[in-house]
């Protein structure tokens, strides 16, 4: 099969089957092993806030808890980004998975002895969320080797898919756990779980597809300096951050609002909050399921999914009842995982192979940030001034970001050099609305534009004459 055909079918792939990715058999086995860790996770979240609850009886403690897991993120991410673009990505992934493992065996200890106390219980959460923020972008990388990149857009939302099932179902088991025999039990499932992912890493054959790995050039060996460089010149993805990190604080945050909807104007009290939160867990399954089913996940997907989020957030506002909420959410929480994934999508495929793990990084603490200050932030609101006006503030804010994202997002490309072949509108509103709409233009229709004096090197050339079927996240 010569390389036009072999791309031609891996485009039929992409755009037929929802789960095309585990056509490869490395893909298979890491997303079996995935699951099983996923699960684990959930079990050990669950027991680590039913265990500092219990022994304190503050909701403030165990939201301490869960701050020192994620703080780590915002320091260490940059330095696990540059582990990732300089060394082999298994053996980091193996001590990592055997460091998870001794913590969550800790957390056994301390369950069941009481040695240490909270404490260690927040030493233990701190270095758990310290070997995450280093091995996240080396998980994403390794990730990124184990498909085509006809299919890695897929493969990631099949990632959100297993990571929303997982959670789901390790919430569930761990509630039963907990309740039956206490939180020990869950960190020792835990601790078991990593053993899955380190036979994975075993069991996964070498041999990854050329336009996944990357290339061995000396910026590789460059530091944290240099991924922040290398982001300074990349106008496009600097958007996509901008505009992830705005739907993130804003309206991503939904916890918040769901609590305070439920607790205020809807009257729905635990069981209509327990209710919305899972529709909202349905949600992002169904969401997954579409973001695989795309053939294409560009930044027009991205901004489609961020004014369907902002428009529904506003209308969610206005909702009269738990159940129509509940109908707003429902496609909410799929929006929010195809923004996840076409922004993450994109952040492997539109950058450099040298710097693909500082810009995942980026993404990580992107995530992060928004995530810190958007929850406060929304709560505040939602108590000063009403969780409906909140909801209705936020939509509107975040819709406004997304389309000014969408102008800038298509005057970058534009400078490109890229034309579009249909005319322009000459009214001044429609010719506005014209290009918010043309994000990303289908193959098809775009042209490649190198005047003299622009050097464009063969490889880039060849990303924008392809930007259609490949563009994803």
């Amino acid at each position: 099969m010569n390389d036009h055909a072999a791309d031609r079918w891996g485009f039929v792939v992409a755009k037929g089957a929802t789960f095309a990715a585990l056509r490869h058999r490395n893909y298979r086995i890491w997303a079996l092993a995935g699951f099983v860790s996923v699960i684990g996770t959930w079990m050990q979240v669950l027991g680590v806030n039913w265990y500092v609850l219990k022994e304190t009886g503050s909701a403030t403690s165990m939201g301490f808890a869960v701050l020192l897991q994620a703080a780590p993120t915002l320091l260490l991410s940059v330095w696990g980004g540059v582990l990732a673009d300089r060394l082999p990505a298994r053996p980091l992934l193996i001590a990592a998975q055997v460091a998870h493992a001794a913590l969550a065996a800790g957390l056994a200890a301390v369950a069941l002895t009481g040695v240490g106390g909270l404490p260690l219980i927040f030493a233990i959460s701190l270095g758990t969320g310290a070997v995450s923020a280093i091995e996240g972008p080396v998980m994403g990388r390794w990730a990124a080797t184990l498909v085509d990149r006809e299919t890695l857009g897929n493969a990631l939302a099949l990632g959100s898919l297993t990571n929303s099932a997982g959670r789901i179902l390790g919430m569930s088991l761990g509630a039963v756990v907990v309740a039956a025999v206490g939180p020990a039990l869950l960190f020792g499932i835990n601790a078991a779980s990593f053993a899955a992912v380190v036979v994975a890493l075993f069991a996964v054959r070498p041999g990854t597809p050329p336009v996944a790995s990357a290339p061995h050039d000396a910026r590789s060996h460059d530091g944290v300096r240099a991924g922040f460089a290398y982001l300074r010149g990349q106008p496009v993805l600097l958007l996509a951050l901008a505009l992830s990190f705005v739907l993130g604080s804003l309206g991503r945050n939904y916890q918040v609002t769901m609590a305070a909807m439920s607790d205020g104007p809807l009257h729905g009290g635990a069981s209509g909050y327990g209710v919305l939160s899972t529709v909202f867990a349905v949600g992002t399954v169904l969401g997954a399921l579409v973001a695989a089913r795309r053939r294409s996940l560009d930044y027009r997907t991205l901004v489609a999914a961020g004014l369907l989020a902002s428009g529904l957030q506003i209308v969610a506002g206005l909702a009269p009842g738990t159940w129509s909420f509940a109908a707003m959410i429902l496609p909410i929480a799929a929006a929010a995982v195809v923004i996840d994934t076409t922004v993450g999508t994109r952040a492997q495929l539109d950058t450099d192979g040298a710097m693909r793990g500082r810009v995942l990084a980026a993404l990580a603490v992107t995530g992060s940030v928004s995530a810190a200050v958007g929850a406060p932030l929304l709560g505040w609101l939602a108590e000063h001034a009403g969780p409906r006006q909140t909801l209705v503030l936020a939509g509107s804010t975040a819709a406004i970001a997304t389309v000014a994202a969408a102008v800038a997002l298509d005057r970058q490309r534009a400078r490109a050099g890229l034309a579009l072949v249909a005319p322009r509108p000459r009214h001044p509103v429609r010719r506005a609305a014209f290009r918010a709409a043309r994000i990303v233009r289908p193959t098809g229709a775009v042209c490649v534009i190198a005047p003299a004096g622009v050097g464009l090197g063969a490889s880039r050339l060849g990303e924008l004459a392809t930007a259609g079927p490949a563009a994803r996240r």
